[in-house]
């Protein structure tokens, strides 16, 4: 259960920093850096569920 929440947890963290940097030049700009900041935190936060958690 804590491999999802932390895998829950860097998705949102990595969408909602790439959104805030991508905001910043335009709106799509921001949405297509929020999708790859979801996805970056998505692998990340499934590596250390993996690496980490047990």
């Amino acid at each position: 259960m804590i491999r999802k929440f932390t895998t829950l947890l860097a998705v949102s963290l990595g969408g909602s920093a790439g959104w805030w940097l991508g905001a910043k030049v335009g709106f799509m700009t921001g949405y297509f850096l929020g999708v790859f900041g979801a996805s970056a935190g998505l692998y990340l936060g499934r590596q250390f569920g993996r690496n980490y958690l047990d």
